[in-house]
């Protein structure tokens, strides 16, 4: 089974979460959250595959996070809201992103990964 792996090439920890798919042989495709930035469709989907709430997903300790002022903004939003913002721009979106057969993984945790994956 392959993955879906969504990254920020830039981003120390999406680089440390391919490297730890490489090292333990989890075959992925790669896919940058800039240049092709999830559907407010496919958000709506990992979301819900993930049992997560919406703010999971957002990069609360991004730039573009803090200048919007989400974090005063969000709670008078409802999902589908959060949703379509989420979808206005990959730089919004928490990276990585791991989604496979049943599995939607937000953030890198090595032991967590471990756990998800490797089992």
């Amino acid at each position: 089974m392959s993955y879906l792996f969504i990254e920020y090439p830039k981003c120390s920890t999406c680089q440390k979460a391919k490297k730890w798919l490489e090292e333990h042989g989890v075959p992925f495709t790669d896919r940058h959250i800039v240049e092709e930035n999830p559907t407010a469709e496919e958000l709506a989907g990992w979301i819900a595959q993930s049992g997560l709430g919406v703010r999971k997903f957002f990069n609360t300790s991004g730039m573009l996070y803090r200048s919007q002022k989400l974090s005063e903004r969000l709670p008078d939003m409802t999902d589908e809201e959060q949703i379509a913002l989420l979808a206005t721009n990959g730089m919004l979106v928490k990276r990585p992103l791991l989604i496979g057969e049943g599995k939607v993984l937000v953030g890198f945790s090595p032991a967590k990964w471990e756990e998800a994956l490797l089992g």
